[in-house]
């Protein structure tokens, strides 16, 4: 397919730069057979005892660090990945090679190597610190928000759900942000089973895709986690499976053989796009409106119909959303034809 068939017209106003409060007095959208307007507190009316949500329970990485090269000039690096030297980062600022030094408040680095493939330039980093960067990271980084945010976040853990606990990623798990506790008590109480898998967001989930083609695009990495417990709990399901997010449905896809989820604690380079077909048995998504040409629109587009999912999006256009990581909800079910002749039940 082409990239330009993943493409629509977003008002920047409609593009939200604070979290609403509470969490799920955001909207919901709910596309079935029809599309209703609801709340995201009223998701309890569309689950039932047998069924089980899953959530992705990666916690966010405050990985964004500002500081200056010893020539004075301004730097910002992003954290991504541990390795066997070092840390991979992404940093933006002017002229970074091989030795220069970088001063983030009280914590120093010196750049090893510049790596350079089609996702632009990584930087292999030494930290010259004592102990484990990520508790100075706690104590030093920031949350590493999207571009498009351009308002400061008082409040750190608004850009984490309720339920976070295994640190690792860079960047939210957004559809779960909607989440209360009391939610969660009220989904519980109603026979809903909840499962957790782990999805650690790099870099590659929001790297734009270039290729006109979009199975030409190459998906980084990215760590994937499925417990026995949970897999166990996700493969007696006698409801409906409903995957809270995009990374979720992923992890779920990346660890499914002949419809069932097995176990795993790797990582996953799948790319999912139309006309990807689902081998695990997911009936719903929980899911945040995306950004134009974006992988996780292709996602959503391969379990919901292209098309049926483009005129979602021109609705919620009209009646002024909220859309990207702040903004409001999806419910979306799986398409009615892929329903009928893939039938689990």
């Amino acid at each position: 397919m082409k990239l330009s068939e993943f493409d629509y017209d977003l008002p920047k106003e409609l593009i939200a730069q604070s979290p609403i409060e509470p969490r799920d007095a955001s909207r919901l959208m709910v596309v079935g057979k029809d599309i209703r307007h609801r709340y995201f507190r009223d998701i309890t009316d569309h689950l039932e005892m047998g069924d089980t949500l899953v959530l992705n329970d990666s916690r966010v990485i405050p990985a964004k660090l500002q500081g200056k090269k010893s020539t004075g000039g301004h730097v910002e690096a992003l954290v991504v990945s541990k390795t066997g030297t070092g840390y991979e980062c992404l940093i933006q600022g002017k002229n970074i090679r091989v030795g220069t030094m970088l001063h983030f408040g009280e914590l120093e680095a010196t750049v090893l190597e510049v790596k350079r493939d089609t996702m632009g330039a990584r930087y292999l980093v030494d930290f010259n610190c004592n102990g484990n960067l990520n508790d100075i990271l706690e104590k030093v980084g920031e949350a590493p928000l999207p571009p498009y945010i351009k308002q400061r976040l008082e409040d750190r853990e608004r850009y984490q759900t309720v339920y976070a606990k295994e640190k690792g990623s860079i960047a939210a798990p957004t559809a779960g942000l909607h989440f209360t506790g009391q939610l969660l008590d009220r989904i519980k109480k109603k026979g809903v089973n909840v499962a957790y898998v782990t999805l650690h967001v790099s870099p590659g989930t929001f790297t734009p895709v270039k290729a006109e083609n979009i199975e030409e695009h190459i998906m980084e990495p990215e760590y994937v986690s499925v417990s026995l417990e949970n897999a166990d709990i996700i493969n007696k399901t006698q409801g409906k499976l409903i995957a809270v997010g995009t990374t979720t449905a992923k992890a779920l896809e990346s660890s499914c053989v002949d419809g069932h989820i097995t176990t795993r604690q790797d990582f996953s380079q799948l790319f999912i796009y139309p006309p990807y077909r689902f081998r695990s048995k997911i009936d719903a998504i929980i899911t945040n409106f995306h950004l134009p040409k974006s992988t996780l629109l292709m996602l959503v587009s391969s379990f919901a119909g292209r098309e049926r999912l483009m005129a979602a999006y021109s609705e919620a256009v009209s009646n002024s959303y909220r859309f990207y990581s702040f903004g409001d909800a999806m419910l979306i079910f799986r398409q009615d034809d892929y329903v009928r002749t893939n039938s689990h039940r």
